[in-house]
This record gives C-alpha cells, structure tokens and sequence, in this order.
C-alpha cells in the first residue's frame, strides 16, 4: 500500500483527494438544501419533521451521512496540506505580481472562504443536528402518523433571531464564491478539460454556485420576515 501512501503524499494525489470530497459535497448540497425546502411547506411543519426521521434513522443515509462528515472533514484537512505546500514551494511573493490579473479573486481566497463556510457548519451543526441527536427536543404528534421531534419549531425559532440569519446569509456568500471556483477546479484536477466540454462545466458550475447557496439562504430571510408579520 507504500503506492497509496505516496500518491496521497503528492501534491496532484492531495488535489484529486479535494477534488473527489469536494464534488461528494456537492451532491450533499443538491440533497440538503431540497430537504431544507419543506420548511415551506405550510402543514406546521410536518413534512419537515418527517423528513427529519428519515434522515436520521434510516440505515442508507446513516452510511451516507458518515461518508459526509467524513469527506468534510478529508476536504478540511487536505486544503490545509495544499496551502501549506503552496507557501513552501513559493516562499518569498514574486517582485512583480498582479494577482488579480492572474486569477480570479476567489480562486485567491479559497482558504478564507472555505474558513467562513466551515466555522458556519460548525455552529449549524451544534444548532440543529446535535440537537436533533442529543438535545431535549419537544415533541409533536401528528393523527394517523405519530410522534416525531419538533425539530421544526428549533429551526423556526433560530430563524427569528437576525445574528443567526446574518451569519447564515453571510456564510451563503462565502459557499457561493467557493464553488465557483471549486466545482470547475474538481473538474480540471480529475482530468475532466475540453475545449468542448469545459464550458459547459464552467456554466454549470456558476449556476450552481448561484442557486444552491441563493436557495439556503432565502430560507431563513423568508422566514425571518414571516416571523415579524
């Protein structure tokens, strides 16, 4: 296994690592944000909570939520290697550098902006999933269903606080910037570049970085609005 362990030793071994992780994210992204999409529906949250269920115990998404936290915590500890391997390759900044002429500024940034969307994931995840595991979470029953956690009413209630749909929104616009230069780059790295293909990537790409994070965070501005009608 001295192979794997080189290949995942190099710099293009640590770039297709970040890559793979990266796009399984995206996937997880598509899923998340359709699910955080029944906050709408207008049944008192039930479609909500039932999706909540499922989520959380059903043996499938068990395995697929692992291999989440897992990429997560992979795609983290892979950038933190490639930066540091960028500033030892290229220790002394060149005399002349027009980064901006160069680069795209969050292709610059994408430390920064993957540090925003992580310390967001952070408090997103003690809020809502170590609730929704450990936490003292009411119950509500619904005819002809049963009990499920009111894991609705938490999220509801976080929603009307403007610090936490600030934060939420901002970190949104960090996500936003870093998948469009993410989703491309996974692309590039996998060897996956055409002069025929590339564009349409490239324009999937941008899309994506637009709606998905545009979609989370109307979320919570919707129903921060809603809470003060």
């Amino acid at each position: 296994m001295s192979w794997l362990t080189d290949a995942l030793k190099s710099s293009l071994g640590r770039k297709l690592v970040m890559a793979l992780t990266g796009l399984f994210l995206v996937l997880f992204l598509v899923g998340h944000v359709l699910g955080n999409l029944l906050l709408f529906v207008d049944d008192g949250g039930q479609a909500f909570n039932e999706y909540a269920r499922f989520m959380s115990t059903t043996p499938a998404i068990q395995v697929l939520s692992l291999l989440t936290y897992v990429s997560i915590i992979v795609h983290v500890f892979y950038s933190i290697l490639l930066s540091r391997h960028n500033r030892q390759t290229r220790p002394v900044p060149y005399a002349v550098n027009d980064a901006s002429a160069n680069s795209l500024w969050p292709s610059r940034n994408m430390g920064i902006l993957g540090t925003i969307v992580l310390i967001f994931l952070v408090i997103h995840l003690k809020s809502f999933w170590y609730e929704m595991k450990f936490g003292e979470i009411p119950m509500v029953n619904y005819d002809g269903v049963g009990e499920f956690k009111d894991l609705y009413s938490i999220v509801a209630e976080a929603f009307t606080q403007w610090w936490y749909v600030a934060i939420y929104v901002v970190a949104m616009f960090g996500l936003a910037f870093h998948l469009s230069h993410g989703f491309k780059s996974a692309f590039q790295t996998l060897g996956l570049s055409h002069k025929k293909y590339t564009p349409l990537i490239e324009a999937v790409g941008l899309w994506f970085a637009i709606i998905v994070p545009a979609l989370f965070a109307l979320i919570p501005l919707v129903m921060f609005i809603q809470s003060l009608a």
